[in-house]
Order: C-alpha cells, then structure tokens, then sequence
C-alpha cells in the first residue's frame, strides 16, 4: 500500500482487541519532545478555553468520546487546539486512527485509507477515524475523493483548517461534516497553560520561575496562540538554565522572542478581514486604527499595490466632494509605491492614511453613480436629445443633429438654459451634496446651477428650503423636452465671442433666468481655493472643444 504523505497506514491486527494503535506522531510524546507537544492534554477536561464547544452534550464532546461518528471540520487560528483535539480522539476511542497531512498527500492517499477502511468494515474490524490536517490545502479533486466515503460514514472525517472553509472547502464537503468554530484563546487561558508548563513534570517540572513581567511579556506575543507561548517559554527557560539563573526574567524572556508573529494569510480570509478593518477605520475617521491596520498588512508582506488601490479607491467612495484633493493624495502616495517600492513608500501610504482618515467625508459621488447606474439598469434614459447629437459628420446636418445647441461658453457667465438629460429623466437629480468640507461651497452652487440649466429661476423665490436642500429640483417641465429645445430654422453654434441673449433660447418666454450676479463665471467653474468644479461642469458636452481643460 502507498504510504507517502501518511502518517500511518498500517493494517490492524484484527486478532488483537479491536483498539488500533494511534498513528505515528499521535502516541506517547518523547521527554525530549518540544514543550508545547509534552503539554498536550491528557483528556478533554483538560482542555483549556473553548467552553462554547466543551459542554455536555456538544459535538467536540461527542467527537472524543466516540458516542456519535461524526465528521468535523476543526476551523480556528494556529495555536487554539485542533492538533490536540485529534490527539484526544486518538487516545479516546476504540477506533482505527490515521492522520494524514494535506502538504504531502495527494488522491492515491486518500483513496487507500477509503480502501482498506471499507474492507475492515466488511470483516467487522474497527471504524475508521481519518484526521486531515490544512484540509484547505487539498485540491478540489482531493476533496472531492472524501465525498462518498464521508456520506456513507466509511470514515469519519476529522478536518483541520486555519483558513475560512467557506471559501477553502468546497461546498459538498462542508455539508457532510459539523463545522466547529475554535476562538483563540484569552489571555488568562494563555497564562494558565503556562504556568501549568513551570510547574508540571510533562513540562519544565519547577526547574525555574518565571517572573510576573516575563509572563505578561510571553501572554502579550502570543497572541491567543498557546504553542507559540510555550515555544517562547521553553525558549528563554533554556537560556536561563544555561546562565544558572532560577528564574526567568523579563530580559531573558524578550532575547528569546524579540517579534511577534503577524497572524495574516494573503489567501486567506485574515486578508479579507484586515482590509475590511482598514477601510472601516479610515471611514469612521480613526486614523490610529487606520495605521495600526496598515502595520499589520506591510508587516506582513501584503502586496503594497493592494494596499493602494484600496486607498484610492476608498477617496472617491467615503472623501469624494468634501475634500478633492483626497483623490490627489491617494492617486500620488500609488504612484510612489510604483516608483520607489518598499520600504520607502510605506511612508507615502502612511501620509495617504493619515490624509483620508482626518478628511471630511461624503459618499455622495458613490450614491449618485449608484443612483444613476439603477436607472439604466431599469430602462430609463431614452435616446440622445437632438440638439446633443454628434454634428460633425456629412448628413447630421438633414437629420438635425445638433440644431439648437447652446454653447455655454458664449454665455458671460459659462452657463445656459438647455436639456442635457433623455426627456424621461427630465428633474432628476442623482447628486445630491452634503454640507461636509469642500462639498459645502458645491451644495450652495448646484442648485443655483441647476435652476438656470432647467429654466426655474422664476420660481427660485418660493423654493422652500428643503427644495434648495434637494438641489432646487422640482418635477418635470414639459417646456423642457428636446422636442421643445429644436426649433425650426434655428443656427448652428459658432465659435465667436458673441454673447447669445438667454431669451433667445426656446420656450424662455415667461420664465425669466437667474441674474448674471446668481451664478458669476467664477461659480461655475469652481470655487478658488475649494478645489474646482467637476469636469462634466466645465467641459463642453461634445467633447470637441479647442482648449477643453482636463481633469
């Protein structure tokens, strides 16, 4: 039988009492063994946290006692018991136990254990408990074996996982076994197993102390993660006792672990769940835990181009309008990560973070696009009104393409009445400012902007104020529509600096625009000192202009 990548595959002697030999690594740990193996639980009550799984009853219970066969995924952070967990089974039942590593082991494995664990059951030989560790490390093919074994309880599945099995185990899989949650431990659990490790003689049998800074020092790093505290325990008891010291100290303790781990996996869920952290931080204005989530992903190697995107993206989502120079930070502290690369641009991406966090936000940029984007989804919109149709090709001129538009540009003020929007979206409004930083001065020159594009500057006066809130946007006006707007016989735009009388526009009678003093030239291509205006606000619509600035 194949045997790479198994711990153990040795057939059972079926004359002997049905008890199989745990597998190699599943036995009786050496004196020599590292200290975190030798301290293993005996039993499960000795287990330390994880009550949510340990009460009468529950499915780890059950698990290591043998009175339901069950298959488990194990999911949790390193160091929070799933080895032990399989240990206890090992010891625990009267079932054949194979362990089997998902690194080295590929189908040929997995089918052999299916194999002769189905002959066993046919001569009446023992069940048959197989433990996987870094299950999400299988391939799907790999997985995929287990399927039909697992649903007919050839053998019990016992899985460990650090990763999200959501999405690191397939879903067939996940259905057939009970998935328990492991939680890293608290602290007091931490600094419990350690000084049960002084004091046991599995462990360092009182051969030193350990002073109370030393402690808190060693629980600090390990960061719920219970074998890393009693490597670094076993570490700095060793140089103690080399010194001849009785007792470890918080110097000997800090020389035997200098860094902490970065518990953070690229693929892993941990990646998704410190970018959420970041995000959320910058957004809620927190820019200490904005750079304390940054530290964690740089320390950890996370791919600074990652990290940028992110941070460009979120100045347009969550700054936008309030502060438009976010997007400026952003989109240079990106470039940098480009041009110098790490460690350097760490500081840009700080700057960035600092930046973002402490602006005044509004999503009103990622509201309105939303907004805009559902009604071309349901339909809305139309064909392009005439006077905004493309009139520069041979015939456009006969179809009436472009007859009737106003060139704002010939207006001393930079702004005219004219229908930019299809006739079924006439009024509405899709951004809407809020009074936030920057956005403020654009609040007050939107709706001014918007009365005289849609011709309400008559009714401006008895706009009430949640109107002007709104943008100043009342309901459709027929006198709009792009049937309305193309009047017959009416010029082409030139390019002259002539001015067009606003009553030359059609359907004016009657409804007379805003004064010049309303909405000056300045206003409308943006307030000095505030950032300027949106491009779409100061560009001409056809795209063609000599001289049209740039974003």
């Amino acid at each position: 039988m194949e045997t790479d990548g198994l711990f153990s595959l040795a057939q059972p002697d079926l004359s002997a009492p049905q008890h199989a030999a745990p597998a190699a690594g599943f036995g009786t740990p050496a004196a020599d063994a590292p200290l975190p193996v030798r301290m293993r639980p005996a039993g499960i009550d000795e287990l330390v946290g994880q009550q949510h799984l340990l009460a009468p009853g529950a499915p780890l219970r059950q698990l290591v006692t043998g009175s339901s066969p069950m298959s488990v995924i194990l999911w949790g952070p390193p160091g929070t018991g799933k080895t032990t967990i399989a240990h206890l089974v090992a010891h625990a039942t009267d079932r054949k136990f194979i362990a089997m590593s998902a690194l080295t082991a590929g189908v040929k494995d997995v089918r052999a254990v299916i194999d002769t664990a189905r002959n066993e059951r046919r001569r009446g030989g023992p069940p048959t408990v197989l433990f996987i560790d870094e299950v999400h490390r299988f391939s799907k093919t790999q997985q995929d074996s287990l399927l039909a074994a697992v649903e007919d309880r050839t053998v019990t599945l016992l899985a460990a996982t650090t990763e999200n099995p959501y999405f690191s185990v397939i879903s067939p899989l996940l259905s057939r076994c009970v998935l328990l949650t492991l939680q890293a431990l608290e602290e007091s659990d931490v600094r419990a197993l350690i000084r049960r490790a002084i004091t046991d003689q599995r462990g360092l049998g009182g051969a030193v102390t350990l002073a109370d800074d030393a402690e808190d020092h060693l629980v600090r790093l390990a960061g719920g993660d219970v074998r890393k505290a009693l490597t670094a325990l076993e570490a700095a008891a060793g140089t103690a006792i080399a010194q001849g010291a009785e007792q470890i100290d918080l110097a000997t303790a800090e020389q035997a672990v200098d860094v902490a781990a970065v518990r953070y996996d690229r693929d892993g869920d941990a990646h998704y769940d410190i970018i959420s952290a970041f995000i959320k931080s910058m957004r809620g204005s927190d820019p200490d835990a904005a750079l304390h989530w940054l530290a964690r992903m740089i320390v950890a190697g996370e791919d600074p181009r990652f990290i940028a995107r992110r941070i460009v993206i979120f100045a347009s989502e969550d700054v936008g309008m309030a502060d438009p120079q976010a997007l400026l930070v952003a989109t240079a502290a990106a470039q940098a990560v480009q041009l110098i690369g790490m460690p350097e641009a760490q500081l840009n991406l700080a700057q960035a973070v600092v930046h973002l966090a402490t602006a005044p936000k509004s999503n009103s940029v990622t509201t309105a696009i939303g907004a805009a984007m559902t009604d071309v989804r349901a339909g809305r919109g139309g064909a392009v009104p005439a006077h905004l149709r493309d009139a520069h090709y041979s015939g456009a001129r006969g179809l009436g393409h472009g007859r009737g538009y106003r060139y704002p540009h010939d207006d001393a003020r930079g702004v005219v009445r004219q229908q930019y929007v299809p006739d079924d979206l006439v009024g509405t409004d899709y951004y809407r400012p809020t009074e936030h930083g920057a956005e403020r001065a654009v609040g007050e020159r939107v709706p001014r902007l918007r009365r005289i594009v849609r011709g309400l500057a008559g009714r401006a006066a008895s706009a009430t104020g949640a109107d002007r809130a709104a943008g100043g946007a009342p309901g459709p006006d027929a006198s709009q529509s792009s049937a309305a707007s193309v009047s017959a016989g009416a010029p082409e735009p030139v390019a002259s600096a002539a001015v067009v009388p606003v009553t030359d526009a059609p359907g004016a009678a009657g409804a007379p625009e805003a004064s010049v003093a309303e909405v000056s030239v300045s206003e409308a291509s943006g307030p000095a000192g505030a950032g300027s205006g949106s491009d779409e606000e100061r560009s001409d619509v056809r795209g063609d202009a000599a001289g049209k600035e740039q974003p």
